[in-house]
């Protein structure tokens, strides 16, 4: 009988924490930086998150932890998106392949090749070698 349970209509952060693997600070982060994420709150004042709540959420953590969009980058791809029956549909053409991600991974290349030139350079100079 288990699978003829109901869902609920409203979710507490911790709940919503649990079931998206996040941490409730960062569910907080996220209503403050995505418009589209506004849960409601009960008379007590605590956060209640509905499916469509939860559905956005699922979609800004693969957009910034798979897709490894920045915030800013996510934001416009949310902006972007549509509703079907309450669920958030991202356009067709969506590619998720962010340029600043790519600039990013040649910086940090750059900076790898750099960090070992001058390690190089250090042990010579702590051995006393010159070139």
């Amino acid at each position: 009988m288990k699978d003829l349970e109901m869902k609920k209509l409203y979710y507490s952060i911790s709940e919503v924490g649990k079931m998206v693997d996040l941490e409730q600070y960062v569910l907080r982060y996220w209503e403050r930086e995505f418009s589209q994420l506004r849960p409601q709150k009960n008379r007590a004042g605590n956060r209640i998150y509905t499916e469509k709540d939860i559905e956005i959420i699922k979609l800004i953590k693969r957009l910034t932890r798979e897709d490894r969009y920045t915030i800013s980058g996510a934001r416009q791809v949310l902006e972007q998106m549509t509703f079907d029956n309450g669920v958030p549909t991202l356009p067709d053409d969506f590619a998720p392949v962010p340029s600043e991600l790519q600039e990013i991974d040649t910086l940090a290349e750059d900076l790898r090749e750099v960090r070992a030139t001058l390690v190089k350079l250090l042990d010579k100079l702590r051995n006393g070698q010159s070139d």
